[in-house]
Protein backbone atom coordinates (compact mmCIF):
# COMPACT_ATOMS: atom_id res chain seq x y z
CA UNK A 1 0.00 0.00 0.00
CA UNK A 2 1.17 3.18 -1.10
CA UNK A 3 1.91 5.78 2.15
CA UNK A 4 1.38 9.03 -0.41
CA UNK A 5 -1.17 11.46 1.33
CA UNK A 6 -1.59 15.05 0.93
CA UNK A 7 -1.81 17.21 3.92
CA UNK A 8 -4.46 19.39 4.07
CA UNK A 9 -6.22 22.19 6.54
CA UNK A 10 -8.72 19.57 7.44
CA UNK A 11 -6.62 16.33 7.53
CA UNK A 12 -4.98 13.75 5.65
CA UNK A 13 -5.91 13.10 1.87
CA UNK A 14 -5.22 9.85 -0.89
CA UNK A 15 -5.37 10.07 -4.10
CA UNK A 16 -6.93 7.88 -6.46
CA UNK A 17 -5.59 7.46 -10.32
CA UNK A 18 -6.99 5.19 -13.57
CA UNK A 19 -4.72 5.69 -16.59
CA UNK A 20 -6.03 5.03 -19.52
CA UNK A 21 -2.77 5.06 -22.40
CA UNK A 22 -3.49 5.49 -26.48
CA UNK A 23 -0.63 3.53 -27.97
CA UNK A 24 -0.05 4.00 -31.40
CA UNK A 25 -0.36 0.67 -32.83
CA UNK A 26 3.46 -0.57 -34.96
CA UNK A 27 2.21 -1.49 -38.39
CA UNK A 28 3.16 0.05 -41.81
CA UNK A 29 -0.40 1.58 -42.82
CA UNK A 30 -3.63 2.12 -41.03
CA UNK A 31 -6.05 0.88 -39.22
CA UNK A 32 -8.79 0.54 -42.08
CA UNK A 33 -7.30 1.85 -44.72
CA UNK A 34 -3.53 1.40 -46.61
CA UNK A 35 -2.37 4.97 -46.15
CA UNK A 36 1.20 5.23 -44.97
CA UNK A 37 1.89 6.00 -41.39
CA UNK A 38 5.98 6.77 -41.33
CA UNK A 39 6.16 9.51 -38.72
CA UNK A 40 7.64 13.17 -40.06
CA UNK A 41 5.82 13.23 -43.22
CA UNK A 42 5.15 16.24 -45.22
CA UNK A 43 1.12 17.70 -44.08
CA UNK A 44 -1.61 15.63 -46.16
CA UNK A 45 0.98 13.19 -48.02
CA UNK A 46 0.09 10.45 -46.10
CA UNK A 47 -4.12 10.32 -46.54
CA UNK A 48 -6.21 7.60 -48.83
CA UNK A 49 -10.00 8.70 -49.75
CA UNK A 50 -11.06 6.54 -46.37
CA UNK A 51 -8.95 8.52 -44.41
CA UNK A 52 -10.41 11.61 -45.92
CA UNK A 53 -14.04 10.35 -46.11
CA UNK A 54 -14.60 10.35 -49.30
CA UNK A 55 -18.17 9.80 -50.06
CA UNK A 56 -18.96 5.84 -50.93
CA UNK A 57 -15.75 5.22 -49.12
CA UNK A 58 -15.79 1.76 -47.19
CA UNK A 59 -13.56 0.90 -44.22
CA UNK A 60 -11.22 -2.08 -44.18
CA UNK A 61 -9.62 -3.45 -40.83
CA UNK A 62 -6.14 -3.66 -40.85
CA UNK A 63 -5.30 -7.38 -39.72
CA UNK A 64 -2.09 -6.61 -38.47
CA UNK A 65 -3.28 -3.82 -36.30
CA UNK A 66 -5.95 -6.79 -34.70
CA UNK A 67 -2.96 -9.11 -34.34
CA UNK A 68 -0.86 -6.65 -32.05
CA UNK A 69 -3.64 -5.74 -29.82
CA UNK A 70 -4.49 -9.33 -29.43
CA UNK A 71 -0.43 -9.79 -28.80
CA UNK A 72 -0.73 -7.06 -26.76
CA UNK A 73 -3.43 -8.45 -24.45
CA UNK A 74 -1.74 -11.47 -24.19
CA UNK A 75 1.71 -10.03 -22.96
CA UNK A 76 -0.50 -8.53 -19.66
CA UNK A 77 -2.38 -11.82 -19.59
CA UNK A 78 -6.13 -10.82 -20.39
CA UNK A 79 -9.15 -11.91 -21.72
CA UNK A 80 -9.08 -12.30 -25.88
CA UNK A 81 -12.76 -11.74 -26.85
CA UNK A 82 -12.94 -13.98 -29.91
CA UNK A 83 -15.90 -11.64 -30.74
CA UNK A 84 -15.73 -8.13 -30.63
CA UNK A 85 -17.03 -5.16 -32.41
CA UNK A 86 -16.69 -1.88 -33.63
CA UNK A 87 -18.67 1.67 -32.69
CA UNK A 88 -18.88 4.76 -34.21
CA UNK A 89 -18.62 7.60 -31.95
CA UNK A 90 -20.10 10.85 -32.76
CA UNK A 91 -18.45 14.01 -31.80
CA UNK A 92 -16.84 16.51 -34.25
CA UNK A 93 -13.43 17.76 -34.58
CA UNK A 94 -11.89 19.38 -37.76
CA UNK A 95 -9.45 17.17 -37.68
CA UNK A 96 -12.22 14.26 -37.88
CA UNK A 97 -13.28 14.63 -41.45
CA UNK A 98 -15.71 11.42 -40.95
CA UNK A 99 -17.53 13.27 -37.79
CA UNK A 100 -17.42 10.20 -35.98
CA UNK A 101 -14.68 8.17 -34.67
CA UNK A 102 -14.44 4.19 -35.27
CA UNK A 103 -13.54 2.78 -31.75
CA UNK A 104 -14.77 -0.02 -29.18
CA UNK A 105 -17.50 0.46 -26.55
CA UNK A 106 -19.87 -2.79 -26.03
CA UNK A 107 -17.56 -5.49 -27.01
CA UNK A 108 -13.91 -4.24 -26.91
CA UNK A 109 -11.07 -6.78 -28.35
CA UNK A 110 -9.51 -7.70 -24.84
CA UNK A 111 -10.95 -7.81 -21.53
CA UNK A 112 -9.40 -7.70 -18.02
CA UNK A 113 -5.41 -8.37 -17.34
CA UNK A 114 -3.08 -6.92 -14.95
CA UNK A 115 0.28 -5.64 -14.93
CA UNK A 116 2.77 -5.46 -11.71
CA UNK A 117 4.62 -2.72 -10.85
CA UNK A 118 7.88 -3.44 -9.15
CA UNK A 119 8.75 -2.69 -5.43
CA UNK A 120 10.57 0.90 -5.12
CA UNK A 121 11.43 2.05 -1.59
CA UNK A 122 12.91 5.42 -2.92
CA UNK A 123 10.13 6.30 -4.78
CA UNK A 124 7.63 4.92 -1.87
CA UNK A 125 6.48 1.97 -3.72
CA UNK A 126 6.91 -0.82 -0.86
CA UNK A 127 6.17 -4.22 -2.38
CA UNK A 128 5.22 -5.20 -5.42
CA UNK A 129 1.68 -4.11 -6.64
CA UNK A 130 -0.65 -5.70 -9.19
CA UNK A 131 -2.44 -3.48 -11.59
CA UNK A 132 -5.82 -4.22 -12.84
CA UNK A 133 -6.55 -3.27 -16.68
CA UNK A 134 -9.96 -2.98 -17.72
CA UNK A 135 -9.55 -3.34 -21.08
CA UNK A 136 -7.91 -2.97 -24.42
CA UNK A 137 -9.93 -1.69 -27.34
CA UNK A 138 -8.97 -0.80 -30.95
CA UNK A 139 -9.73 2.84 -32.06
CA UNK A 140 -8.52 5.43 -34.96
CA UNK A 141 -6.64 8.67 -34.27
CA UNK A 142 -7.81 12.06 -35.19
CA UNK A 143 -5.55 14.07 -37.77
CA UNK A 144 -4.00 17.15 -35.74
CA UNK A 145 -4.55 21.16 -35.85
CA UNK A 146 -2.11 23.19 -36.10
CA UNK A 147 -2.48 26.68 -35.14
CA UNK A 148 0.61 28.58 -35.39
CA UNK A 149 1.40 28.23 -38.96
CA UNK A 150 -1.18 31.44 -40.04
CA UNK A 151 -2.06 34.54 -38.00
CA UNK A 152 -5.92 33.80 -38.58
CA UNK A 153 -6.51 30.38 -39.45
CA UNK A 154 -5.66 26.76 -38.35
CA UNK A 155 -4.61 24.64 -40.64
CA UNK A 156 -5.40 20.34 -40.27
CA UNK A 157 -2.70 17.45 -40.89
CA UNK A 158 -4.83 14.19 -41.48
CA UNK A 159 -1.72 12.55 -41.94
CA UNK A 160 -2.21 10.65 -38.10
CA UNK A 161 -5.68 10.54 -38.86
CA UNK A 162 -6.71 7.14 -39.44
CA UNK A 163 -3.79 5.42 -37.46
CA UNK A 164 -4.44 3.05 -35.34
CA UNK A 165 -4.44 3.07 -31.44
CA UNK A 166 -4.87 0.84 -28.63
CA UNK A 167 -6.63 2.77 -25.77
CA UNK A 168 -5.41 0.43 -22.65
CA UNK A 169 -7.49 1.45 -19.77
CA UNK A 170 -6.33 0.29 -16.04
CA UNK A 171 -8.55 0.43 -12.88
CA UNK A 172 -8.83 3.32 -10.45
CA UNK A 173 -5.84 1.26 -8.70
CA UNK A 174 -2.62 3.76 -8.61
CA UNK A 175 -2.42 6.08 -5.43
CA UNK A 176 0.48 7.65 -5.54
CA UNK A 177 2.50 9.54 -8.43
CA UNK A 178 5.05 7.21 -8.28
CA UNK A 179 2.54 4.18 -8.71
CA UNK A 180 1.55 5.51 -12.04
CA UNK A 181 5.20 6.39 -13.13
CA UNK A 182 5.96 2.86 -12.32
CA UNK A 183 2.77 1.57 -14.29
CA UNK A 184 3.73 3.91 -17.35
CA UNK A 185 6.91 2.72 -17.60
CA UNK A 186 6.63 -1.26 -17.35
CA UNK A 187 3.58 -0.85 -19.82
CA UNK A 188 5.86 1.04 -22.09
CA UNK A 189 8.37 -1.79 -21.94
CA UNK A 190 6.14 -4.21 -22.02
CA UNK A 191 4.84 -2.68 -25.89
CA UNK A 192 8.47 -2.79 -27.15
CA UNK A 193 9.36 -6.29 -26.10
CA UNK A 194 6.09 -7.30 -27.87
CA UNK A 195 6.77 -5.15 -30.72
CA UNK A 196 3.43 -3.28 -30.74
CA UNK A 197 4.48 0.14 -30.54
CA UNK A 198 7.55 2.14 -30.22
CA UNK A 199 6.82 3.82 -27.23
CA UNK A 200 7.90 7.34 -28.60
CA UNK A 201 6.06 9.52 -26.67
CA UNK A 202 7.60 12.89 -27.05
CA UNK A 203 6.30 11.89 -31.20
CA UNK A 204 3.03 11.37 -29.55
CA UNK A 205 2.31 7.47 -30.16
CA UNK A 206 1.96 7.01 -26.47
CA UNK A 207 0.35 9.01 -24.81
CA UNK A 208 -2.04 9.37 -21.16
CA UNK A 209 -5.41 10.38 -20.19
CA UNK A 210 -4.93 10.64 -16.30
CA UNK A 211 -7.93 10.44 -14.46
CA UNK A 212 -7.72 12.10 -10.30
CA UNK A 213 -9.82 11.75 -7.88
CA UNK A 214 -9.53 12.73 -3.96
CA UNK A 215 -10.76 11.32 -0.93
CA UNK A 216 -9.77 11.35 2.74
CA UNK A 217 -8.31 8.60 4.15
CA UNK A 218 -10.50 5.50 5.19
CA UNK A 219 -13.47 7.00 2.82
CA UNK A 220 -14.04 4.37 0.39
CA UNK A 221 -16.66 5.98 -2.03
CA UNK A 222 -14.62 7.45 -4.61
CA UNK A 223 -14.26 10.89 -5.34
CA UNK A 224 -15.94 13.19 -8.71
CA UNK A 225 -12.87 12.78 -11.47
CA UNK A 226 -11.35 15.04 -14.00
CA UNK A 227 -9.21 13.70 -16.71
CA UNK A 228 -6.14 15.49 -17.77
CA UNK A 229 -5.83 14.95 -21.44
CA UNK A 230 -3.05 13.63 -24.09
CA UNK A 231 0.14 13.54 -20.92
CA UNK A 232 3.25 12.73 -23.12
CA UNK A 233 6.04 11.51 -20.51
CA UNK A 234 6.09 9.96 -17.42
CA UNK A 235 7.31 12.89 -15.82
CA UNK A 236 4.60 15.07 -16.51
CA UNK A 237 1.84 12.34 -15.80
CA UNK A 238 3.48 12.29 -12.22
CA UNK A 239 3.32 16.05 -12.13
CA UNK A 240 -0.53 16.01 -13.58
CA UNK A 241 -1.71 13.64 -10.50
CA UNK A 242 0.96 15.85 -8.01
CA UNK A 243 -0.62 19.09 -8.89
CA UNK A 244 -4.76 18.23 -9.73
CA UNK A 245 -4.73 16.20 -6.07
CA UNK A 246 -3.89 19.27 -4.42
CA UNK A 247 -5.85 21.78 -6.48
CA UNK A 248 -8.88 19.49 -5.55
CA UNK A 249 -7.99 19.29 -1.94
CA UNK A 250 -7.62 22.93 -2.11
CA UNK A 251 -10.55 23.31 -4.00
CA UNK A 252 -12.96 20.91 -1.57
CA UNK A 253 -11.52 22.43 1.86
CA UNK A 254 -12.23 26.27 0.43
CA UNK A 255 -16.00 25.14 0.02
CA UNK A 256 -15.95 24.51 -3.82
CA UNK A 257 -17.32 21.02 -5.55
CA UNK A 258 -14.65 19.10 -8.29
CA UNK A 259 -16.21 19.20 -11.24
CA UNK A 260 -16.00 16.18 -13.52
CA UNK A 261 -14.31 17.66 -16.64
CA UNK A 262 -11.62 16.97 -18.80
CA UNK A 263 -8.57 19.62 -18.88
CA UNK A 264 -5.52 20.00 -20.42
CA UNK A 265 -2.04 20.36 -19.20
CA UNK A 266 0.31 23.22 -19.41
CA UNK A 267 4.19 22.28 -18.46
CA UNK A 268 5.54 25.29 -19.13
CA UNK A 269 3.70 26.57 -15.90
CA UNK A 270 3.41 22.74 -15.10
CA UNK A 271 -0.58 23.59 -13.94
CA UNK A 272 -3.70 21.55 -15.50
CA UNK A 273 -6.83 24.06 -16.55
CA UNK A 274 -10.14 23.66 -17.67
CA UNK A 275 -10.78 22.63 -21.21
CA UNK A 276 -14.38 21.23 -21.76
CA UNK A 277 -17.13 19.45 -19.23
CA UNK A 278 -16.76 15.61 -19.32
CA UNK A 279 -19.20 14.11 -21.73
CA UNK A 280 -21.16 11.13 -20.75
CA UNK A 281 -20.97 8.26 -22.94
CA UNK A 282 -24.56 8.43 -23.84
CA UNK A 283 -23.64 11.86 -25.06
CA UNK A 284 -21.62 10.15 -27.74
CA UNK A 285 -24.20 8.58 -29.32
CA UNK A 286 -22.39 5.03 -29.45
CA UNK A 287 -24.35 2.71 -32.21
CA UNK A 288 -22.63 0.10 -33.60
CA UNK A 289 -20.79 0.93 -36.94
CA UNK A 290 -22.81 -0.31 -39.99
CA UNK A 291 -19.88 -0.76 -42.61
CA UNK A 292 -17.81 -3.23 -40.37
CA UNK A 293 -18.67 -7.08 -39.76
CA UNK A 294 -17.94 -7.55 -36.46
CA UNK A 295 -14.39 -9.49 -35.42
CA UNK A 296 -14.68 -13.27 -34.75
CA UNK A 297 -10.90 -14.40 -34.10
CA UNK A 298 -9.99 -18.30 -34.74
CA UNK A 299 -8.31 -20.57 -32.85
CA UNK A 300 -5.14 -20.60 -34.87
CA UNK A 301 -5.13 -17.07 -35.48
CA UNK A 302 -4.76 -16.78 -31.48
CA UNK A 303 -2.47 -19.84 -30.91
CA UNK A 304 0.46 -18.12 -33.95
CA UNK A 305 -0.44 -14.41 -32.05
CA UNK A 306 0.86 -16.64 -28.59
CA UNK A 307 3.69 -18.12 -30.32
CA UNK A 308 5.08 -15.08 -31.84
CA UNK A 309 5.14 -13.73 -28.16
CA UNK A 310 8.98 -13.04 -27.04
CA UNK A 311 10.83 -13.33 -23.15
CA UNK A 312 8.94 -10.39 -21.45
CA UNK A 313 10.68 -8.39 -18.98
CA UNK A 314 9.66 -10.21 -15.70
CA UNK A 315 10.61 -13.59 -16.98
CA UNK A 316 13.14 -12.56 -18.17
CA UNK A 317 14.46 -10.72 -15.01
CA UNK A 318 13.67 -13.84 -12.78
CA UNK A 319 15.37 -16.09 -15.80
CA UNK A 320 18.58 -13.88 -15.15
CA UNK A 321 18.44 -14.14 -11.48
CA UNK A 322 17.89 -17.55 -11.19
CA UNK A 323 19.97 -19.03 -14.09
CA UNK A 324 22.28 -16.54 -14.42
CA UNK A 325 22.76 -15.55 -10.83
CA UNK A 326 22.80 -11.60 -11.26
CA UNK A 327 21.92 -9.65 -8.53
CA UNK A 328 17.91 -8.26 -8.25
CA UNK A 329 19.24 -4.57 -9.73
CA UNK A 330 21.28 -5.73 -12.35
CA UNK A 331 18.59 -8.15 -13.20
CA UNK A 332 16.00 -4.68 -13.45
CA UNK A 333 17.95 -2.61 -14.57
CA UNK A 334 19.15 -4.92 -17.73
CA UNK A 335 15.39 -5.88 -18.58
CA UNK A 336 14.07 -1.95 -18.47
CA UNK A 337 14.76 -1.43 -21.91
CA UNK A 338 14.34 -3.60 -24.94
CA UNK A 339 18.12 -1.92 -26.24
CA UNK A 340 18.96 -2.69 -22.95
CA UNK A 341 19.34 -6.54 -22.57
CA UNK A 342 19.48 -6.60 -26.14
CA UNK A 343 23.17 -5.59 -26.00
CA UNK A 344 23.38 -7.51 -22.69
CA UNK A 345 22.37 -10.74 -24.57
CA UNK A 346 24.61 -10.06 -27.76
CA UNK A 347 27.56 -9.53 -25.42
CA UNK A 348 27.15 -12.41 -23.06
CA UNK A 349 26.67 -14.64 -26.55
CA UNK A 350 29.89 -13.06 -28.16
CA UNK A 351 31.95 -13.91 -24.84
CA UNK A 352 30.57 -17.00 -24.29
CA UNK A 353 33.56 -19.83 -23.72
CA UNK A 354 35.98 -16.70 -24.00
CA UNK A 355 36.64 -15.43 -20.07
CA UNK A 356 37.45 -18.80 -18.53
CA UNK A 357 35.11 -18.71 -16.26
CA UNK A 358 31.58 -20.06 -14.84
CA UNK A 359 28.50 -18.81 -16.27
CA UNK A 360 27.21 -16.53 -13.13
CA UNK A 361 31.09 -14.88 -13.43
CA UNK A 362 30.76 -14.23 -17.10
CA UNK A 363 27.43 -12.99 -16.58
CA UNK A 364 27.91 -10.93 -13.70
CA UNK A 365 31.30 -9.42 -15.36
CA UNK A 366 29.37 -8.59 -18.85
CA UNK A 367 26.29 -7.08 -16.76
CA UNK A 368 28.56 -4.63 -14.71
CA UNK A 369 30.31 -4.44 -18.40
CA UNK A 370 26.97 -2.98 -19.75
CA UNK A 371 25.33 -1.36 -17.33
CA UNK A 372 27.87 0.86 -15.81
CA UNK A 373 31.41 0.59 -17.49
CA UNK A 374 30.57 0.96 -21.15
CA UNK A 375 28.16 3.82 -21.38
CA UNK A 376 30.09 5.62 -18.88
CA UNK A 377 32.94 5.55 -21.45
CA UNK A 378 30.62 6.10 -24.21
CA UNK A 379 28.69 9.09 -21.93
CA UNK A 380 31.93 10.74 -21.50
CA UNK A 381 33.59 11.36 -24.61
CA UNK A 382 30.46 12.81 -26.68
CA UNK A 383 30.49 13.42 -29.88
CA UNK A 384 33.56 11.89 -29.85
CA UNK A 385 32.46 8.85 -29.77
CA UNK A 386 31.13 6.73 -32.62
CA UNK A 387 28.59 4.12 -31.54
CA UNK A 388 29.18 2.14 -34.70
CA UNK A 389 32.73 1.23 -33.64
CA UNK A 390 31.13 -0.29 -30.18
CA UNK A 391 30.55 -3.87 -31.29
CA UNK A 392 30.31 -6.37 -29.20
CA UNK A 393 33.07 -8.24 -30.88
CA UNK A 394 35.56 -5.52 -29.95
CA UNK A 395 33.97 -5.07 -26.44
CA UNK A 396 34.33 -9.11 -25.96
CA UNK A 397 37.77 -8.80 -26.92
CA UNK A 398 38.11 -6.11 -23.99
CA UNK A 399 36.65 -8.40 -21.54
CA UNK A 400 38.75 -11.02 -22.32
CA UNK A 401 42.07 -9.75 -22.32
CA UNK A 402 40.33 -8.40 -18.55
CA UNK A 403 39.70 -11.68 -17.46
CA UNK A 404 43.17 -13.18 -18.56
CA UNK A 405 44.42 -10.79 -16.51
CA UNK A 406 46.40 -8.84 -19.59
CA UNK A 407 44.83 -5.50 -18.56
CA UNK A 408 43.51 -3.74 -15.75
CA UNK A 409 40.00 -2.73 -15.11
CA UNK A 410 41.04 1.04 -15.67
CA UNK A 411 43.29 -0.08 -18.76
CA UNK A 412 39.77 -1.46 -20.44
CA UNK A 413 38.29 1.67 -20.14
CA UNK A 414 41.18 3.32 -21.83
CA UNK A 415 41.30 0.95 -24.78
CA UNK A 416 37.39 1.66 -25.62
CA UNK A 417 37.90 5.06 -25.25
CA UNK A 418 40.34 4.26 -28.36
CA UNK A 419 38.07 1.98 -29.83
CA UNK A 420 34.64 4.53 -30.13
CA UNK A 421 37.31 7.26 -31.19
CA UNK A 422 39.09 5.23 -34.17
CA UNK A 423 37.39 1.66 -34.38
CA UNK A 424 41.18 0.25 -33.78
CA UNK A 425 41.43 -3.52 -32.67
CA UNK A 426 41.59 -3.63 -28.80
CA UNK A 427 44.57 -5.77 -28.71
CA UNK A 428 46.61 -4.01 -31.30
CA UNK A 429 45.58 -1.05 -28.92
CA UNK A 430 47.13 -2.61 -25.79
CA UNK A 431 50.25 -3.68 -27.59
CA UNK A 432 50.87 -0.41 -29.45
CA UNK A 433 49.86 2.41 -26.62
CA UNK A 434 51.61 0.82 -23.91
CA UNK A 435 48.15 -0.69 -22.26
CA UNK A 436 48.68 -4.10 -21.50
CA UNK A 437 49.51 -5.13 -17.49
CA UNK A 438 52.87 -6.58 -16.22
CA UNK A 439 52.25 -10.30 -15.02
CA UNK A 440 56.05 -11.48 -15.42
CA UNK A 441 57.22 -12.92 -11.77
CA UNK A 442 60.74 -11.58 -12.16
CA UNK A 443 59.82 -7.95 -13.21
CA UNK A 444 57.08 -7.81 -10.37
CA UNK A 445 59.50 -9.24 -7.75
CA UNK A 446 62.20 -7.25 -8.63
CA UNK A 447 60.41 -3.90 -8.17
CA UNK A 448 58.80 -5.48 -4.29
CA UNK A 449 62.92 -6.11 -3.46
CA UNK A 450 62.77 -2.36 -4.42
CA UNK A 451 59.65 -1.28 -2.58
CA UNK A 452 60.93 -3.36 1.17
CA UNK A 453 64.29 -2.53 0.91
CA UNK A 454 63.36 1.69 0.45
CA UNK A 455 60.56 0.78 3.43
CA UNK A 456 62.73 -1.65 6.52
CA UNK A 457 60.59 0.50 8.96
CA UNK A 458 57.31 -0.03 7.73
CA UNK A 459 58.34 -3.93 6.93
CA UNK A 460 59.24 -4.92 10.67
CA UNK A 461 55.85 -2.84 11.84
CA UNK A 462 53.77 -4.83 9.58
CA UNK A 463 55.85 -8.07 10.69
CA UNK A 464 54.89 -6.64 14.63
CA UNK A 465 51.41 -7.03 14.07
CA UNK A 466 50.14 -3.91 11.82
CA UNK A 467 48.84 -5.40 8.73
CA UNK A 468 46.82 -2.46 7.33
CA UNK A 469 50.15 -1.42 5.60
CA UNK A 470 50.26 -4.26 3.42
CA UNK A 471 47.77 -1.85 1.46
CA UNK A 472 50.91 0.68 2.00
CA UNK A 473 52.79 -2.24 -0.01
CA UNK A 474 50.27 -2.64 -2.63
CA UNK A 475 50.51 0.80 -4.08
CA UNK A 476 54.00 1.64 -3.64
CA UNK A 477 54.54 -1.26 -6.19
CA UNK A 478 51.31 -0.29 -8.25
CA UNK A 479 52.91 3.12 -8.09
CA UNK A 480 56.84 2.30 -9.31
CA UNK A 481 55.46 -0.30 -11.98
CA UNK A 482 53.11 2.81 -13.34
CA UNK A 483 49.73 0.74 -12.38
CA UNK A 484 50.84 -2.04 -14.88
CA UNK A 485 51.72 -4.61 -12.80
CA UNK A 486 48.68 -7.25 -12.67
CA UNK A 487 47.28 -6.95 -8.92
CA UNK A 488 46.83 -10.56 -8.44
CA UNK A 489 50.22 -11.54 -9.06
CA UNK A 490 51.16 -8.27 -6.63
CA UNK A 491 49.18 -9.34 -3.60
CA UNK A 492 50.61 -13.12 -4.05
CA UNK A 493 54.11 -12.10 -4.43
CA UNK A 494 53.67 -9.26 -1.66
CA UNK A 495 51.88 -12.19 0.75
CA UNK A 496 55.06 -14.40 0.28
CA UNK A 497 57.63 -12.13 0.90
CA UNK A 498 56.60 -10.79 3.81
CA UNK A 499 55.21 -13.82 5.14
Amino acid sequence: MSNYRIQGATGEWEVVIGLEVHAQVTSNSKLFSGADTTFGAEPNTQVSLVDAAMPGMLPVPNRECIRQAVRTGMAIEAQINKYSRFDRKNYFYADLPQGYQISQLYHPIVGEGSLTIDADDKAGIPEDKVIGIERIHVEQDAGKLMHDQHPTMSYVDLNRCGVALMEIVSKPDMTSPAEAGAYVRKLRSILRYVGSCDGNMEQGSMRADVNVSVRKVGDTELGTRTETKNVNSVRFVMAVIEGEARRQVALIEDGGTVVQETRLYDPDRNETRSMRSKEDAHDYRYFPDPDLLPLELEQDFLDACRASLPELPDAKRARYTDALGLTPYNARELTAEVETFARFETLLAATAGLLGKGEEAVATQVANWSLSVAPGVMNALGDEANPAHATAAAQAAILKMQAAGEISGGQAKEIYEIVLKTGREPGEIAETEGLKQQSDTGAIEAVIDEVLASNTDKVEQYKSGKDKLFGFFVGQTMKAMQGKGNPAVVNQLLKDKLG
